[in-house]
């Protein structure tokens, strides 16, 4: 196959499978209540949903091996604890979120149904596919990702060429920190992380055996990737802004998307859309359980008693999970991304800098500063918000939920003068 298009389809295959369609209903959100403010919004969320997980993909290419890899200059334990977490937080927060959309954008307009129907029906089908690894799937996986994109182009240059009504003031203080933090609940410098191995695997299977050769496409692709991200999100955000005079206060992250969708495109363009982002959802949900039981059988030496074990458990966590709704599992996932998502940003960030900058003994202390200073982030959500004042306090930009960042920062800085120092002596 000829390089360039091995490149582009590579990118295209990436793309579709960080735009998992839960992302959907974030950013058209955003827009709705960050109104003028729109353009910082865009900014920090495509900090954390675009470029973060763009430099996991370059870390894996840097890399060229399994998400273990990311972590393993910590210590082998840690790097198998991480992976652990992060399969369990997929499994219990994005792939039930896929039923709590379709619920909301598919099922309850049309039939009224309770959503615990919806889930267990939802999740019933999942473990079916999971079982049988039906090439269905992939098919419609394959076709699906262009027609949304296409449906989300029309709305946004409908949007854009539509006649600019006056718009509510921005309901956001701070509109960068708005934006990097809702950019965790899209899960992407996760996928990131699980995603690059996929790539790997597939590039291997092509008979790609040179490392340089893997090294550019998973670069090219990966920023190919970006790209697309970039423009859906961006150009979604600014859409929600445009019309956020034509939502009421309350609305929803799926009453401003599909709202949106029947402004532009008409109530054809809004059934559509529901449609296609049912079948969308329940492919992220497949892949989701497939992957972690993937990875439970592996740990097992390849045990299918693993595979299905670990299935099964997906699907009924599924079930309960996936009958709330939208933004009750965006807010219970808040405490879960506080904890994991600064160690995902640090280890991806840790595995792009050149490695005379990253020993193993400035992994260590990076990663262990990262989630010491994390944790008021994380037990804000658990504790009453007047415990933690005096230490929120006296940690910079811990106001803004990023108390980690400046710590790691220093971390980072003394623990590469402390190993340069102690190698000049020795």
């Amino acid at each position: 196959m000829n390089k360039t298009k091995e490149i582009w389809i590579s990118g295209f295959a990436l793309f579709s499978m960080f735009f998992g369609a839960g992302n959907l209903i974030l950013p058209p959100f955003l827009g709705f209540k960050a109104g003028g403010d729109w353009f910082w919004v865009a900014f920090g969320f495509a900090i954390t949903a675009v470029l973060i997980p763009l430099l996991g993909i370059l870390a894996h290419a840097r890399l060229q091996g399994t998400m273990f890899d990311f972590g393993k200059k910590v210590s082998p334990i840690f790097s198998l604890c991480y992976c652990l977490i992060v399969y369990a937080i997929s499994v219990a927060l994005p792939a039930p979120r896929t039923a709590s959309v379709t619920h909301e954008m598919a099922i309850a307009p049309l039939f009224g149904s309770s959503s615990l129907l919806t889930s267990s029906i939802y999740f019933v089908l999942v473990f079916v596919f999971v079982m049988n690894r039906s090439k269905i799937l992939n098919l419609i996986g394959k076709y699906l990702t262009p027609f949304i994109v296409l449906i989300l182009l029309a709305i946004i240059s409908v949007a854009i060429v539509s006649p600019t009504p006056l718009q509510n003031p921005s309901l956001f203080e701070t509109p960068i920190v708005e934006g990097l933090l809702e950019g965790y609940q899209t899960f992407d410098a996760i996928g990131a992380v699980v995603v690059g191995g996929v790539v790997l695997i597939s590039l291997k299977l092509r008979g790609h055996e040179s490392y340089e050769v893997k090294k550019e496409l998973i670069t090219k692709s990966g920023l190919i990737a970006g790209a697309g991200l970039f423009m859906i999100y961006s150009g979604t955000i600014l859409s929600g802004a445009l019309f956020n005079l034509s939502f009421e206060a309350e609305a929803t992250r799926t009453e401003v998307l599909s709202g949106l969708s029947s402004i532009t495109l008409g109530n054809l363009g809004t059934s559509f859309l529901s449609v296609l982002v049912v079948l969308a959802c329940f492919t992220t949900a497949v892949g989701i359980i497939t992957g972690a039981a993937d990875y439970f059988k592996g740990l097992f030496k390849e045990s299918q008693l693993a595979y299905t074990i670990t299935a099964i458990l997906g699907c009924v966590i599924g079930v309960v999970v996936g009958q709330f709704d939208v933004h009750y599992i965006i807010d219970i996932a808040l405490p879960a991304l506080m904890f994991i998502y600064p160690i995902t940003i640090v280890l991806i960030l840790l595995n792009v800098i050149p490695e005379k900058y990253t020993s193993p003994v400035v992994f260590k202390i990076v990663v262990v500063v990262t989630f010491l200073f994390s944790i008021p982030d994380f037990l804000k959500f658990i504790i009453a918000p007047e415990g933690l004042e005096g230490v929120k306090s006296i940690i910079p930009l811990s106001q803004y939920s990023l108390g980690w960042v400046l710590p790691a920062l220093l971390a980072f800085i003394l623990s590469n003068i402390f190993t340069t120092k102690r190698l000049n002596y020795s």
